[in-house]
Formats: C-alpha cells, sequence, structure tokens
C-alpha cells in the first residue's frame, strides 16, 4: 500500500511539476556566473549550489538590488534570465561597483557610437482637475537644427459636450441648407421639364 502512494506521488508530482525556465546565478562577489533552468525555488536553489559549488544552505537574492527571493509565487512573477546572487550565511549583497561609481548598469559603460538624426518627444498633461482627457504636446527635432511642434488640447466634459453640440448644430445647419438648395434645383427642373412640354404641346396644334 504504501509503495503505491509513494508511486502515485511521484507519478503526480512529474505530471504537475511546474516548466522548467531559464535563470543565471552568480558568486557573492560576481566572480562566478552561471546558468540554470529550475522550476521552484527549491530546484533553484539546489542547482544554483551545484553549479557554483556551495555545499551551505543559500540565500538567493536579485543580483540587481539585492531582493530576497522566498518563496514560488514571488520566483514565478520574475521574468526568466533573471539573474540571482547566491549568499552563504556570511556573506552579504553589495551593489555592482559601475552602480556605484556613475550610476550606469554594467552595460551603460560602452559609448554610443554615431550620430542623432531626429528626436521626437510626447508631453501628455492636464491643464485642468476635471478635464476627461489630458493634451498631448509633440515635438520633432531634425538634426539639432530645425523642430517642429504641435499642441492637442483636450475640454473638459461641459466644454467637450458644448463644442460637441456646437459641431452637430453646424452640421445639421450645412445639411439643412443642402437640402433646401437641392429642393430648388429639382423644382426647376421639373418646371422647366413642364415649360418644355408646353411648347411641344403648342407646336404640334398649330402644325395641325
Amino acid at each position: 500500500m504504501e509503495t503505491t502512494s509513494s508511486l502515485f506521488k511521484s507519478v503526480s508530482r512529474r505530471v504537475w511539476s511546474p516548466p522548467q525556465r531559464p535563470f543565471r546565478v552568480c558568486s557573492w562577489n560576481r566572480e562566478v556566473k552561471k546558468g540554470i533552468t529550475a522550476g521552484t525555488l527549491e530546484e533553484l536553489k539546489e542547482r544554483a549550489g551545484q553549479a557554483l559549488l556551495i555545499s551551505k544552505m543559500l540565500t538567493l537574492v536579485c543580483e540587481e538590488d539585492g531582493t530576497e527571493v522566498d518563496s514560488d509565487e514571488f520566483l514565478i512573477a520574475l521574468p526568466d534570465n533573471t539573474v540571482f546572487m547566491c549568499l552563504q550565511p556570511e556573506e552579504i549583497w553589495k551593489p555592482h561597483p559601475l552602480h556605484q561609481r556613475g550610476g550606469n548598469k554594467p552595460g551603460d559603460s560602452k559609448p554610443r557610437t554615431g550620430k542623432d538624426i531626429a528626436q521626437i518627444t510626447f508631453d501628455l498633461y492636464r491643464t485642468h482637475p476635471k478635464d476627461v482627457f489630458g493634451s498631448l504636446n509633440v515635438k520633432a527635432t531634425y538634426q539639432g537644427l530645425y523642430s517642429v511642434s504641435a499642441d492637442f488640447q483636450c475640454l473638459g466634459p461641459k466644454k467637450f459636450l458644448r463644442e460637441a453640440l456646437k459641431m452637430m448644430s453646424t452640421l445639421l445647419h450645412a445639411a439643412g441648407h443642402l437640402l433646401i438648395s437641392s429642393a430648388a434645383v429639382i423644382r426647376r427642373i421639373i418646371q422647366g421639364a413642364d415649360m418644355l412640354q408646353a411648347q411641344n404641346n403648342k407646336q404640334i396644334k398649330y402644325w395641325e
């Protein structure tokens, strides 16, 4: 009976095991870095210790800011290829030296090459707290010499409704003028056709 129960637990664990995800781990001084895969926090600690040759109990923290990873839920929320630092009981997390000196990440120390061609800036703001939509300011600069800006201002609820009613009134007014003009043109066409028909009838009677 115990053998069947243990077999069932083993099979269920394999069936319901979380997917393997890629992560990166490093030592406390960032000198040793390894890539591993794991599905749970327990697996991650075990494989990180094997990769870094650490036999003591590990504490995993995010290499970027030192946040401790202490649950599977938090691990699932982190993206793939997250870098973790493995700390032993006597070790502590320290920020990267490049972060302390210049506030830049290691990959940002490489100088940029080339020249900027154009730059576009979007600025979303509100002129009044009751505005339904924010106003948008767009500014484009080409090679640092020519710049063009446009300001799209949105209105509050009352002003928005007022402008919508004004636009609707203008459209209805234009539609009314169009209908009146169309009716006048149609009336003239009908009158012209009647006059032409009357002239034709007179000519026929004259020749008779």
